[in-house]
């Protein structure tokens, strides 16, 4: 009986692991997208889950909400704030503090 628990919680982690690394990845490709459509530069290359939640996607469906933010700079030596907002595996939205137009 134990044995199922553990097996099922191991499982349980290893899936939140993956989901949560393919996420990540995600957020990092959009801010990087970004940040090279507006020739900025995304600061230390990373971006950081700082929320998540549960939420219904567009067909109904529980998925997971995840907010990460990141630094940008758009001359050099200031720091700027951003986010993305993805769900499931989509992405909602995409925030940039407002920047010098170069």
């Amino acid at each position: 009986m134990w044995e199922g628990v553990a097996l099922a919680a191991i499982a349980a982690l290893a899936w939140w692991w993956h989901d949560s690394m393919r996420a990540r990845e995600r957020a990092l490709a959009v801010a990087g997208a970004a940040c090279r459509r507006d020739r900025l530069q995304l600061l230390d290359e990373t971006v950081e889950c700082v929320k998540i939640w549960p939420a219904r996607g567009e067909g109904g469906h529980m998925a997971l909400r995840r907010t990460y933010r990141f630094e940008f700079s758009d001359t050099g030596d200031n720091r700027r704030a951003g986010s993305v907002v993805i769900l499931g595996t989509t992405v909602e939205s995409l925030y940039l503090e407002p920047f010098l137009v170069q």
